[in-house]
């Protein structure tokens, strides 16, 4: 493997945020106030990523109008991932390529720690990969947000500073951000290592209800892999997913609508025979030339799939 560029003056302030929450709390001391702030941000931007970059952006799992559309990369882009359309391209490769050489974040291939965070700071992975998300390009308020991709985080930053002064700004920015990154990081790094597989799937997802439970439903990630068109990822009644839960309520109300769930033959283990028709024909072998365009990928089907 070639020597990675991590850009580490450009990722300066990724690690200033951490040394900031640290800090913060050494010199104001330990909060029980504070921390419930803080966690409760947590869960409130959690579901910017999960709802909105992941379930919406990148695999279009649910349908919405396009303010409430904004308002998803909005909040999503409060946690400082970087812009929606950026995460739903990266997201996308993840599903195209999963636990292979090509894969943004492989456990498998590149270990714990690239998995986890150092990819985000690898330059490799700076640009947003257009040809992956033709159907999020044609918005031209997500293109602006994605360009100012920190506009959003430091927005947050400012509401907190100018409603609770310093306390405010260290507990529900600084230290909500650092366990929000490392919250949605351990998706991509614990959920191909820890956790049982329920179907047989060609990466190493695996599902976890602690997991899940950091991560609004996130943890059934084998679930996810193995029909990531499904908005509900906990399949089971018993797999708890609070991110369905708040897009089916939403759906009540009518702010998001046609929530795709997993057919009785997928949740049985018959992934072929639950596939939408639409999938199935495009699926169908092709005769590939050279003048003849890339063949799309599973995932991306799926993932743009209305």
């Amino acid at each position: 493997m070639n020597k990675r560029d991590y850009g580490w003056i450009v990722s300066a302030p990724f690690f200033g945020v951490h040394v900031a929450a640290v800090a913060g709390i050494a010199l104001l001391g330990w909060s029980w106030k504070g921390a419930a702030i803080a966690i409760g941000l947590y869960y409130l931007r959690m579901f910017g990523v999960t709802g909105g970059y992941h379930r919406y952006f990148s695999h279009r799992t649910y349908r919405t109008g396009r303010a409430f559309q904004f308002f998803l990369a909005l909040l999503a882009q409060t946690s400082l991932q970087k812009g929606a359309l950026w995460w739903a391209a990266h997201h996308r490769d993840h599903h195209k390529h999963s636990d292979t050489k090509l894969d943004p974040h492989s456990w498998r291939e590149y270990g714990f720690w690239y998995s986890h965070v150092l990819w985000i700071l690898d330059r490799e992975t700076e640009e947003t990969i257009e040809k992956n998300i033709p159907d999020l390009m044609r918005y031209p308020e997500l293109r602006w947000l994605n360009k100012h991709h920190v506009v959003p985080g430091l927005l947050w930053a400012v509401a907190s500073y100018a409603i609770g002064g310093t306390f405010g700004l260290v507990w529900a920015f600084f230290v909500s951000t650092v366990l929000l990154w490392h919250g949605t990081f351990s998706i991509n790094s614990l959920a191909h290592w820890w956790g049982r597989r329920r179907y047989p799937t060609t990466d190493d997802s695996k599902n976890s209800l602690l997991l899940a439970l950091v991560t609004l439903g996130e943890g059934w990630h084998n679930n996810h892999h193995y029909y990531p068109r499904s908005v509900r990822q906990g399949f089971f009644w018993w797999e708890l997913d609070i991110t369905y839960y708040i897009l089916k309520a939403l759906s009540v109300v009518g702010v998001v609508w046609d929530l795709q769930v997993p057919p009785q033959k997928v949740l049985d283990g018959n992934l072929e025979a639950g596939r939408p028709r639409a999938v199935k024909a495009a699926l169908k072998p092709t005769l590939v030339t050279e003048e003849s365009p890339a063949p799309i990928s599973v995932a991306t089907i799926e993932a743009a799939a209305e």
